[in-house]
């Protein structure tokens, strides 16, 4: 599920950060967290920030990973009862 314009009122948010894009990725298993985000981030301008929240435990590894070697910035990898939140703002 993706939802754009999102406050950071909602679970997973970070205070002070704009939230573009919500991708819910929940129930998918690796690699599909991390592709499906990737295409989201093409999508996405400069500096805008997408939400991705997956169950997939080894996502924690993958984006921590995606993001340092891929020049974005991985804000915030937040978990609440099983859900790994990611906040990562597309490269400048």
């Amino acid at each position: 599920m993706i939802n754009s314009n999102s406050t950071s009122a909602s679970p997973g948010a970070t205070p002070g950060v704009n939230v573009d894009m919500d991708l819910d990725l929940q129930g998918l298993m690796c690699p599909m967290p991390l592709l499906k985000a990737k295409k989201a981030l093409n999508g996405l301008e400069p500096l805008q920030v997408l939400r991705v929240q997956a169950t997939d435990s080894g996502s924690v590894r993958d984006f921590s990973v995606f993001t340092s070697q891929s020049g974005h910035t991985l804000l915030s990898s937040t978990e609440e009862d099983g859900v790994y939140t990611y906040l990562i703002q597309k490269k400048a």
